[in-house]
């Protein structure tokens, strides 16, 4: 399961699924027991593929269903059928919403306790205004400050420091995490479809997942995934500011400055260096040992060991030349 938190009510059968988007039943009683993206499906869950980017990561997955299009049909293997639909993301998303009703709303946490009333009174030390809520695990040796609150769905590990007015749920963080005042983490992402009467909500069964030794700056922004974790790689050093938006996966060592912003899907390689205030498009590869300059808008994907800048970001030395 791609959230660990969220209850899955399936299984479903096929054609309960299919019910689900308004087509016509099949032959066919199998029953589908999740749904997820094209890398991590097996055979027992359902995946979609809505774009020839992911042509070869769709020939090659497991899954045993998949919601496409017509035209992509054939990039799929044998042993993956295809669900033909006129809109891939909007279908899916219903689907989703059967197999993870809680997924899409993203309310408060009612149910949290004042951190005194909680097991972690004297095993955590914790400023004041401190609120814990269900299923939450915290490990050896943090520190919560003024005004925080850890919602439902969160695992700290061993020595983390949560600065003040910090908002989590839905995470997990692992050992030496550093998240300074002000950060949210794990709310969902902004990921809908418009509809001039009432917009349709995607789900977000995700979680964000921080690995060790990272620091998280002052007022940060990070987007728990839709149909995939986002996931901050160890030692990565995020400034204040920075918003990260779902399902993007940052490598290793990475350094990225004040008000960088990150539209959903991406991946950055490790060793990347990021100057204040740049964007990094949705969708998009970066390799390792990237440098990309402030104030840059990346649009295209990006090899490894390269140095870009400007709008729309290119080779550093093509852009300094221009610049003269």
């Amino acid at each position: 399961m791609t959230n660990p938190f969220f209850e899955n009510y399936g299984p479903f059968k096929i054609n309960e699924i299919l019910e689900f988007i308004s087509l016509e039943s099949i032959d066919d009683n199998y029953e589908i027991y999740d749904v997820k993206d094209l890398v991590s499906s097996t055979e027992k869950d359902l995946t979609f593929f809505h774009n020839k980017n992911y042509a070869e990561l769709a020939s090659k997955t497991k899954a045993s269903y998949c919601v496409t299009l017509n035209n992509l049909v054939s990039h799929l293997p044998s042993s993956c059928k295809p669900i033909i639909v006129e809109n891939v993301l909007l279908s899916i998303a219903e689907i989703t919403k059967k197999f993870y009703p809680s997924s899409v709303t993203d309310d408060f946490d009612d149910e949290v306790l004042e951190i005194e009333n909680t097991n972690y009174k004297k095993k955590v030390k914790f400023g004041k205004n401190v609120y814990i809520g269900k299923n939450v695990k915290i490990g050896e040796n943090c520190k919560i400050g003024h005004n925080s609150i850890i919602e439902g769905n969160v695992i700290i590990g061993d020595n983390c420091s949560i600065g003040s007015n910090v908002i989590l749920r839905n995470s997990l963080l692992k050992n030496n995490v550093s998240i300074l005042d002000g950060a949210i983490i794990g709310k969902k992402g902004f990921g809908f479809f418009p509809n001039k009467e009432n917009n349709i909500r995607y789900p977000h069964i995700g979680i964000v997942i921080i690995e060790d030794n990272c620091e998280i700056g002052c007022g940060a922004t990070i987007d728990r995934g839709s149909m995939s974790n986002t996931i901050i790689g160890k030692n990565t050093y995020i400034d204040n500011q920075v918003h990260i938006a779902h399902n993007n996966k940052i490598g290793n060592n990475c350094i990225i400055a004040g008000q960088v912003g990150f539209a959903g899907s991406s991946t950055l390689g490790d060793n990347v260096m990021i100057g204040g205030q740049a964007g990094i498009s949705g969708h998009l590869k970066i390799g390792n040992n990237v440098h990309i300059g402030g104030g840059s808008g990346v649009l295209d994907d990006t090899p490894d060991n390269t140095r870009i800048m400007g709008y729309p970001a290119t080779n550093l030395r093509k852009f300094l030349k221009e610049k003269k």
